[in-house]
């Protein structure tokens, strides 16, 4: 049949547009769904063989996903753990190894990868350890939208609206995000702090689980999980994407003396469930029994999608990687809060080694549990496996960089959450033996709880808990940085204070120890001693509001009026909500005759706290020595209102 010459012209025309257009859009990448579970035990997972019927939607997921059978975190604590997850490297390379360090810029960073190449990147996570502005500084890089905004808890406020969300919550928040994003390909990285502790799941898993509120945690974790899956199916975002599924760490039960985690680097914290559905399900029901890391996560996920991993990524491509591999993990976090030994473990052939001043050796094919260490007795192994595990760290380690002091407000959130932040280096004494973590792990178990009970306000019960925490072991500083916070809190300052003198002595450079002190010594109306501390404490956190506030007014107080305005000023300046602040920095400005610079102050102390009535009679005078009658007498007749209803 003869094609005329019109219709030739147009097939021609129709090919060239056609080429031009493919061009111009090549195929999608596909998309990218991150899924982390915190404090999650490998042990709680259906599709890992455990039968109490916890997690029906991952075991569904994990039909059609490679389950990896043996993968393993490198940190037992969630900011340092999941950047090895989203860098592809190991602490000791990003140097994030306890909460509130920064992941820096020049570390390969996943989101921010996927970001150069096309992908709109999201996150909402769970928790304020995980807070871009607070515990996390850094980890909002390479993101469009990072969901996080957590706080400090108020008074009679619920944790869930301050310092962690609910799953539900945060999968809504995502599930809002994709239908605002419908451009493809898309990252989405979705984190779940609900299994972390104090555990307390929601109805109905509340009741169902009461024997066992973990496991209700667990369980209630999944669900939401199988809402987020539900919700990438309808939008066709399933079938074609990469979903990658982990624990950041797991949890400890007191196995080896640990309860929650943070320390001890065995099966329990450091063993994780790891999930990576591929596009239209390549590869579904696969199992990989060799060792893997979280650290191979990142060149994992860029494989999948096409793109090459930077070479400084130090995790390798699950998917094409060669057989069983050892595997290293550390804990610093012994070391950072209590000025005990860092710990080192490397997993490798049948053995679990952990490196520590009284080192352990650990068959695992046949003592799975690590209950019988065999160290003492197979000297030469243990000599082995702590050469590979140097050598290894040596490999993989970058030089060190300076830490910046931690946040005050994030350190506030981190104590609520359970954890010693590192706001001052207790002093080493190079002269004694390091202390092994196991010898006093009680002391941390004490430690965790007691902060527990201050954030829930059972000042009593953390004071009872710290003080066995004490007795314990006589020489950690953050015990009596916190026992002396728990019975200031109690209403106990005469108590408190030389509790916290010794917190000085062995942190004389945590800031929050003298702030606390210089508290205490204000109960006590010892002005000049609270002056020295807040002095102290200024010298490392120089742009804390309230250590100016305080400081000013204790120098107000000893009769140091002159001293005191500058201090409460810069207070002011730092917080302009601060009612204390304005209320005193223009007081004394009055006081002084300073009657226009005072002006502004109270008229903000006034708004901050229209119930305040030493506020509107201060702004009263100050409006009368201006010339502003008619503004003095209406401030003064608030006063004297506000007099009369505190009147019984």
């Amino acid at each position: 049949m003869r094609v005329s010459r019109e219709l030739l012209v147009f097939l021609l025309l129709v090919g060239a547009a056609f080429a031009s257009t493919s061009a111009q859009h090549p195929t999608v990448r596909p998309s990218v769904i991150l899924i982390t579970i915190d404090t999650t035990r490998a042990d709680r997972m259906g599709f890992l063989g455990a039968d109490k019927g916890l997690t029906p939607n991952l075991d569904s997921m994990a039909k059609q996903a490679v389950v990896f059978t043996r993968a393993y975190a490198h940190v037992p604590l969630t900011t340092p753990s999941h950047a090895t997850i989203l860098s592809g490297t190991y602490p000791q390379f990003n140097h994030v190894s306890d909460l509130g360090d920064p992941i820096a810029k020049d570390i390969p960073y996943l989101p921010a990868l996927l970001h150069q190449h096309g992908y709109a990147t999201a996150a909402f996570v769970g928790g304020a350890v995980l807070d871009p502005q607070a515990a996390a500084p850094g980890f909002n890089r390479g993101f469009d939208t990072y969901d996080a905004g957590f706080h400090q808890q108020a008074p009679g406020e619920s944790r869930y609206d301050s310092i962690e969300r609910r799953g539900a919550v945060v999968v809504d928040h995502a599930i809002a995000w994709l239908a605002k994003h419908p451009r493809r390909p898309v990252f989405l990285w979705v984190h779940l702090y609900d299994p972390h502790d104090p555990y307390d799941p929601p109805e109905p898993y509340k009741t169902r689980y009461a024997a066992d509120p973990y496991d209700g945690e667990v369980a209630y974790a999944d669900a939401q999980v199988g809402r987020l899956l539900t919700e990438l199916r309808k939008r066709a975002l399933y079938d074609n994407s990469v979903i990658a599924v982990m624990a950041d760490h797991g949890e400890a039960f007191g196995e080896h003396g640990e309860r929650e985690h943070g320390i001890f680097l065995y099966d329990e914290t450091i063993h994780v469930p790891l999930l990576v559905k591929l596009p239209a399900n390549h590869d579904a029901g696969r199992r990989v029994d060799n060792r893997v890391g979280l650290a191979d996560v990142a060149p994992t996920i860029l494989e999948a999608v096409k793109i090459p991993a930077p070479p400084q990524m130090q995790g390798v491509a699950l998917l094409t990687a060669p057989g069983d591999r050892s595997i290293y993990a550390e804990s610093e976090y012994a070391h950072i809060a209590y000025g005990w030994a860092t710990l080192r473990s490397w997993r490798s052939g049948k053995y679990l080694f952990v490196q520590a001043p009284k080192r352990e050796l650990y068959d695992q094919t046949s003592d799975p549990g690590a209950l019988h260490n065999l160290a003492p007795g197979s000297g030469a192994v243990a000599d082995t496996l702590s050469s590979e595990l140097d050598e290894f760290h040596q490999k993989t380690s970058s030089a060190t960089t300076e830490k910046a002091a931690i946040d005050p407000a994030a350190a506030a959130n981190l104590r609520a959450l359970g954890y010693v932040s590192s706001e001052g280096a207790q002093k080493e004494d190079k002269a004694k033996p390091a202390v092994d973590p196991k010898d006093h792990i009680e002391v941390a178990n004490l430690m965790h709880e007691g902060l527990i009970d201050i954030e829930e306000q059972h000042f009593s019960d953390a004071v009872s808990k710290l003080r066995k925490a004490e007795s314990l072991d006589p020489n950690v500083g953050m015990v009596y940085l916190e026992l002396g916070n728990a019975l200031l809190q109690n209403k106990q300052a005469a108590e408190a204070i030389p509790v916290l003198r010794k917190a000085t002595e062995l942190m004389p450079d945590a800031g929050p120890a003298h702030a606390r002190l210089g508290l205490a010594l204000m109960e006590a109306k010892d002005w000049a001693g609270a002056i020295n501390e807040f002095k102290a404490a200024l010298a490392h956190s120089s742009e804390d509001a309230d250590l100016h506030l305080n400081l000013g007014i204790s120098l107000a107080r000893n009769s140091r009026i002159l001293d005191a305005l500058p201090e409460l000023q810069k207070a002011a300046q730092l917080n302009p909500a601060s009612f204390r602040a304005n209320l005193e920095a223009g007081r004394i400005l009055g006081m002084e005759g300073n009657f226009q610079s005072a002006l502004p102050y109270l008229q903000q102390a006034v708004l901050l706290n229209p119930d305040s009535q030493d506020a509107h009679h201060f702004l009263a005078n100050v409006y009368r020595r201006l010339g502003k009658e008619d503004d003095a007498d209406r401030e003064q007749d608030e006063a004297d209102r506000l007099k009369e209803d505190k009147k019984p």
